[in-house]
């Protein structure tokens, strides 16, 4: 955080000085006790603060209240402005320090691809520019004024994921950064359990129109079926990316090679060779809109190659790895989402051109009412994937096994409720002919058991 006089905040928030000083330095923010970790924090509550003692760790310590009680002028290096409203002025704290900075700040939403394209950006500036970003995908809403607070005079640019929980979600993560640039890489069938239908869930995501404004720009990603369909009426500046058609930053003769995917991008009337570690079609998108994103804020299409070459693909997505009994394991047990689930069954198909493919597919969270409709769905992309053997872990996960069985059309089909007689089946299925992909999300405990029992070692 840039440091600040309390007299510089109290006076942008017209709060009073109850007691200590405006020479007092801040060096950190929190709106709740729990968010306390150093001395010098500002700290916005509504609550009478009981338990001094357990605070005084964090002295000196200002705080910002709209209580008439606890003046505590007995304490020392403790601070106190009033103001009328704690919320109000916590929002005039969040404005007024983000006008403090002048810089270009990335915002990325989508279903899925979110975390990759962050870091990709992040990657590329970060070779010539002081950048603050999210970690890793922690987007949540608790986490913003952390992010915020991470950015001071010597931040070079920023790049935030500012994921979709809820309608609102991303329009209050825009109150914190106040993006220049928007991305949105797809839009898919995910967090249905609070959007409740589909196209609440895209209104939700379109939500970075407004966040970005008319004087901003957004990258789209045209490959979307979803995307291509919007109809935004936004005044400001869009920036298209795809494969294979007429936009602004095109991927042609996309490959698949050693480690990752070669390909040549055409802009600008310029035409340039690629490569991007990480397999998929999908892979190639993202790097697509990072590549937008960075060449938009002044780095150049050359340099923006020379540093793709040595991004890391992210744990746990895609990652091609030696199974037992000389199988062949892809671990893409990040996250699942239809969008993501369709991605992976390509780069499947793929690596295991001319072998037995068998696909492990957990349960899709978050989808509320709509679990039976996206389960079937998925089940109806499964069956049409050109897979040899499914096995399914979980409850609803079964919804996509039952439907693939009544197609006939793969070789088999088993549906677990658990990991054990699933790792039981996988190892006894399995030789040196087979490529397993192994799909499910981070917090399912059961698909990462099975992934870590069919790795070799």
């Amino acid at each position: 955080m840039k440091p600040l006089t309390v007299g510089q905040i109290r006076k942008r928030l017209g709060g009073e000085l109850i007691q200590g000083s405006d020479q007092m330095i801040v060096k950190h923010g929190a709106y709740r006790i729990k968010q306390l970790k150093h001395p010098h924090t500002l700290l916005f509550t509504r609550k009478n603060i009981v338990d001094w003692e357990k605070l005084k760790d964090y002295f000196p310590l200002v705080l910002v209240t709209d209580s008439e009680e606890g003046n505590n002028t007995h304490l020392t290096d403790l601070t106190i402005i009033r103001v009328a409203d704690a919320n109000d002025a916590y929002w005039s704290f969040v404005d007024y320090y983000r006008s403090l900075l002048d810089l270009p700040v990335i915002a990325i939403t989508g279903t899925s691809g979110k975390t990759t394209t962050k870091e990709m950006i992040r990657h590329l500036l970060s070779a010539q520019k002081k950048i603050a970003s999210t970690n890793s995908s922690n987007n949540s809403r608790t986490a913003h004024l952390h992010y915020l607070l991470s950015m001071d005079e010597d931040t070079e640019a920023a790049v935030f994921e500012t994921a979709v929980g809820a309608p609102g979600d991303i329009l209050n993560a825009g109150r914190y950064f106040k993006p220049t640039i928007g991305i949105i890489t797809n839009i898919g069938e995910h967090h249905l359990n609070y959007c409740t239908t589909l196209e609440s869930y895209i209104e939700a995501k379109c939500e970075l129109f407004t966040v970005v404004g008319d004087s901003g720009t957004m990258i789209l990603n045209m490959d979307d079926p979803t995307i291509r369909k919007l109809d935004q009426n936004y005044k400001g500046k869009i920036l298209t990316v795809g494969i294979n058609g007429n936009f602004d930053y095109t991927a042609k003769d996309v490959q698949y090679a050693d480690g990752g995917m070669q390909f040549n991008v055409e802009c600008n009337g310029q035409r340039l060779p690629m490569f991007v570690p990480g397999y998929g079609f999908h892979q190639v998108s993202n790097a697509l809109a990072a590549l937008a994103a960075v060449h938009q804020i002044g780095m150049s299409m050359h340099e923006a190659a020379d540093s793709l070459k040595t991004f890391s693909p992210l744990n746990k997505q895609l990652q091609v790895q030696k199974g037992i009994k000389g199988s062949t394991l892809i671990d893409d047990t990040w996250s699942l989402t239809t969008t993501s689930l369709q991605a992976a069954l390509k780069v499947l198909n793929e690596v295991g051109q001319g072998k037995k493919k068998i696909a492990i597919i957990g349960t899709i969270t978050d989808l509320g009412s709509w679990g039976y409709v996206i389960h079937k769905n998925a089940g109806e992309m499964l069956a049409k994937s050109g897979i040899d053997v499914l096995v399914t872990i979980g409850k609803h996960a079964r919804i996509m096994a039952q439907t693939v069985a009544k197609t006939r059309k793969l070789n088999m089909v088993m549906a677990f409720n658990n990991h054990i007689r699933a790792i039981e089946f996988v190892s006894d299925l399995i030789d040196e002919q087979s490529v397993v992909l192994i799909k499910g999300d981070m917090y399912s405990k059961s698909v990462n058991l099975v992934a870590a029992s069919l790795k070799k070692n």
